[in-house]
């Protein structure tokens, strides 16, 4: 039975390595980490309530009662950004794991079956990569209409096809190897091979690219609610926070600089927690690192 045993992908320390070397990782996983502080305990963080309306208050710059301004409306520029995380987060990570768990399936029977099923899958995939992300997004966005879940589906269908090929390239070089040959010989299924022995040797390369593609799943998120196609108003989100301020941007100059800094900051710690990820899986760059 040790015949069959799948190899590991990488050595249990090698995260924490790769952590201590690149000291940049540090910071991305410290900002994330206030980030999602931020969004979880919004309601106790957040100075107002973020749909509260005053037009006394209409476009006041920030001050000491408001920190970062106020908008259009006299709503508290910081308790929407405040609130706004936890849409730009929630979309993110719920359309990278969808994306992630529907590519990787894909990704495994393509390289696992070949043939017509192989060149079927790879031929949609390569149809979904000839359209610009945020096009594409924008395309099923609009026919889906402006909602929280079709913003997530539209997010994730985008997102599908990097994972079909990160999944399927190293299945085709891991279907021939001794321990799946010795499962194949005992008997196993298909799907015991692809599930139990094929996966859990690659999961490691889908969860580094999911944590690099949560990123652009944020920036698009961004950019749908940017014009018009995210969730309805008066939901707080970064990206239609910057498209009302957009129209206010000579007098009112905080309503898309602070929400811009969130996507800034945020986008920077999930590439810099994905860098760190990258390098530990990686046996060249762990490498060159030691």
């Amino acid at each position: 039975m040790s015949a069959i045993a799948a190899p590991v992908a990488a050595r249990p320390n090698a995260l924490w390595q790769a952590l201590c070397k690149n000291r940049l990782s540090w910071l991305g996983i410290g900002l994330l980490l206030l980030i999602v502080l931020a969004a979880v305990f919004a309601p106790w963080l957040a100075p107002h309530d973020p749909l509260s309306q005053n037009i006394a208050y209409r476009l006041e710059p920030p001050s000491a009662e408001f920190w970062l301004g106020t908008d259009s409306y006299g709503r508290d520029v910081l308790s929407r950004l405040i609130y706004g995380a936890r849409v730009s987060l929630l979309v993110g990570f719920v359309a990278i794991l969808i994306a992630m768990c529907i590519g990787s399936a894909l990704g495994i029977l393509a390289g696992y079956v070949g043939g017509v099923v192989d060149q079927f899958i790879m031929g949609l995939v390569d149809v979904l990569l000839s359209f610009p992300t945020l096009l594409l997004g924008l395309m099923v966005a609009a026919m889906l209409g402006a909602s929280l879940e079709n913003l997530i589906i539209a997010i994730a269908i985008t997102e599908i096809a990097p994972f079909v090929r990160v999944a399927r390239a190293p299945t085709i070089a891991l279907k021939q190897r001794d321990f799946v040959e010795a499962g194949r010989a005992l008997g196993y299924g298909p799907f015991r091979l692809m599930g139990v022995h094929i996966l859990p040797n690659m999961i490691s390369d889908v969860v580094v690219l999911g944590s690099l593609w949560m990123a652009s799943a944020i920036r698009t998120e961004a950019s749908l609610s940017f014009i018009g196609l995210g969730v309805p108003p008066p939901a707080a989100t970064w990206g239609s926070m910057i498209r009302e301020g957009f129209e206010n941007i000579l007098d009112a100059w905080w309503l898309t600089v602070f929400p811009s800094i969130a996507i800034l900051v945020t986008v920077l710690a999930l590439n810099l927690l994905g860098d760190a990820l990258r390098d530990a899986i990686d046996p060249k760059l762990r490498s060159e690192r030691s």
